[in-house]
């Protein structure tokens, strides 16, 4: 893990298995300056839910980490909430895709798509 010196840094991290799966989509999009960027929103079963996926704005008060080259922002809202939250990616034959475990969630829907 690696932090840009000019930007506020946040508490998600990023396994091996995201950083290198985000890598393989990011190189498929041909775009450098894409970024992954994770936000909280209203909404979801629980109140809160999560959006994970491509940025290529950075607007200020983004917090920029870099994981194996992979560049994660979180704005500056979202910051609190997914504060030590890990972001990991299984490809197994009985599931496939993206997870966050976030500490912050005191509860979460049965569809594992929404929190508060």
């Amino acid at each position: 893990m690696t932090t840009a010196a000019s930007e506020k840094t946040h508490g998600v991290q990023l396994t091996p298995a995201a950083a290198a799966k985000v890598k393989e989509l990011l190189d498929r999009e041909g775009k450098p300056d894409l970024r992954l960027r994770l936000a909280v929103e209203p909404g979801g079963c629980a109140g809160m839910q999560y959006d994970l996926g491509f940025d290529d704005a950075l607007v200020e008060g983004d917090a920029l980490v870099l994981f194996d080259g992979v560049p994660l922002v979180v704005d500056q809202l979202s910051a609190p909430m997914v504060d030590g939250a890990v972001i990991d990616f299984e490809d197994s034959i009985s599931s496939q895709g993206f997870s966050i475990d976030n500490p912050n969630a005191t509860q979460g829907c049965a569809c594992g798509n929404s929190f508060c």
